[in-house]
C-alpha cells in the first residue's frame, strides 16, 4: 500500500472517529501522525457499531499494513527436537497466520483502553479492527460477569491473518507467583488448547501469558507453558502444532533452552 492511499484512508477513518465524538479532525497530512491519532481513537472507542463504509476503509488499511509487515506461518517456526509438535517463533503475533493466536486479556476482555499502549492486548485489538471489541462485548454481555482467571473465550480474528483469537486472563503475580498463580497459569494454557480442539483447529500460537504487567517471572512462566502444553498433547494424543511466540531476546533464550533448540 503506497503512502498516498494510506494517507487517504487514515484521513477518512480519523474524520469518522472524530465525528462520533464531536471532535475537530486534525489537519496533519503526516501518515505517522494520522496513524497515532487513529490508533488512540480506536483504542478508546466503545464497542458500538460502525458504518459499512467506515469498516471497509479500516479493513483495507489494516490488511494492507499487516501484509506490508510480512506474514509468517507455522512452517517459519522452529520445531523442538524433543517434540516437533512444539515450535518457537520470535516476532509480531499479529502477522502470524495460524489457526488461532492467544491474546493475554484482562478480566473485562474488551482490549486495552490505553491509547497506543505497547501490550499484546492493544496490538491484537488494533490490528483486528473495532469488530473484535464488539464481539468481545457481546460475549461479556451474555456471560454477565468478568472473565475468570485461567478461562478462555474464542472469537473471529477479523483483519488478522490468523483464523481465530483465543482470549485468556492470566494471573496477576506481581513478581511473586503463589501455588494458586501457577495453577491458574497452567489453566490458561489448558483452556486455550481445549477451545482449539473443540473448534477443530490444527495450530495455535501462544504469547507469553502474564509475563508483562501481570508480573509472572519469565522463566517460571515458560516452564509452566511448555510442561502444560506437552502434557495436554500427550493426554489428548493430539498432533496439534503449538507455537510459542516470543517478542524479546530474553524470552527467546528461555524457550530455546526449554525446547532444546
Amino acid at each position: 500500500m503506497d503512502n498516498a492511499r494510506k494517507r487517504e484512508l487514515l484521513k477518512g477513518l480519523v474524520a469518522g472517529l472524530c465525528a462520533e465524538r464531536g471532535y475537530e479532525s486534525p489537519e496533519t497530512e503526516d501518515v505517522g501522525e494520522l496513524w497515532g491519532v487513529f490508533r488512540a481513537l480506536v483504542n478508546t472507542r466503545p464497542p458500538i457499531p460502525a458504518s459499512d463504509e467506515w469498516l471497509a476503509m479500516q479493513d483495507e488499511l489494516l490488511q494492507g499494513m499487516i501484509a506490508e509487515a510480512g506474514l509468517s506461518t507455522v512452517d517459519d517456526a522452529v520445531p523442538s527436537p524433543y517434540d516437533p509438535r512444539l515450535r518457537l517463533w520470535r516476532g509480531d503475533i499479529t502477522t502470524l497466520a495460524v489457526d488461532a493466536i492467544v491474546n493475554a486479556a484482562n478480566s473485562q476482555m474488551l482490549g486495552c483502553w490505553v491509547p497506543g499502549h505497547h501490550c499484546i492486548d492493544n496490538a491484537i485489538h488494533t490490528f483486528a479492527g473495532v469488530q473484535l471489541r464488539i464481539a468481545c462485548a457481546r460475549i461479556m454481555e451474555s456471560q454477565g460477569h468478568e472473565e475468570p482467571t485461567g478461562a478462555a473465550k474464542i472469537t473471529p480474528a477479523y483483519n488478522l491473518p490468523c483464523g481465530n483469537v483465543i482470549h485468556t486472563v492470566g494471573p496477576i503475580a506481581n513478581g511473586h507467583p503463589t501455588d494458586l498463580h501457577r495453577m491458574q497459569l497452567a489453566s490458561c494454557y489448558r483452556s486455550c488448547l481445549d477451545l482449539a480442539a473443540e473448534n477443530g483447529l490444527a495450530s495455535i500460537a501462544f504469547c507469553c501469558i502474564s509475563t508483562g504487567i501481570f508480573g509472572f517471572p519469565q522463566e517460571k512462566a515458560a516452564e509452566i507453558a511448555v510442561d502444560t502444553a506437552r502434557a495436554w498433547l500427550d493426554e489428548h494424543d493430539s498432533d496439534m502444532t503449538i507455537v510459542f511466540d516470543v517478542f524479546g531476546s530474553a524470552d527467546e533464550s528461555i524457550y530455546r533452552t526449554l525446547l532444546g533448540i
